[in-house]
C-alpha cells in the first residue's frame, strides 16, 4: 500500500469513529521522517485511546501495522508511527496548543477529510 493510500485509509478509520478535525497532511517535501501525517482530535482520553484501538484494527485487517506508539497511557496525544504515515491523535485542548497544522502546512498540502 502506498502513503497516500494508507494515509486516506487512517484519516476514514478515525472519522468513522468520530474524530474531530481529520487533516491529512503532505510533507514528503519537507522531511524525511514521513510522507503524510494524519491529525485527528478527541473529547475525551476515552475517546483518544478508542480511536487509536479503532485505528490500528483497521489499519491491521489492511496488512499494515504500527510499528511505534508512544502517549497512549495519557490519552492526551498518542503518535502512531507506520513508517511513511504518522497519525497523531489529540485530545482537543494539546491539539489547540500545539497547531501542528500551523508547523507544517505549506500551501495546499493540508486536506480536510470529511468522508
Amino acid at each position: 500500500m502506498d502513503s497516500k493510500t494508507m494515509a486516506m485509509a487512517a484519516a476514514k478509520a478515525l472519522y468513522d469513529r468520530k474524530g474531530e478535525h481529520v487533516d491529512v497532511i503532505h510533507v514528503a517535501d519537507m522531511t524525511i521522517i514521513a510522507d503524510y501525517m494524519v491529525l485527528a482530535s478527541g473529547n475525551s482520553p476515552i475517546q483518544v485511546r478508542a480511536l487509536c484501538d479503532d485505528l490500528q484494527e483497521k489499519m491491521a485487517e489492511q496488512g499494515v501495522d504500527c510499528i511505534r506508539l508512544e502517549g497512549y497511557a495519557s490519552g492526551r496525544w498518542i503518535v502512531c508511527d507506520y513508517g511513511d504515515l504518522l497519525v497523531h491523535i489529540f485530545h482537543k485542548e494539546e491539539r489547540e496548543f500545539y497547531n501542528l497544522e500551523r508547523l507544517w502546512s505549506d500551501g495546499g498540502n493540508v486536506e480536510r477529510y470529511e468522508g
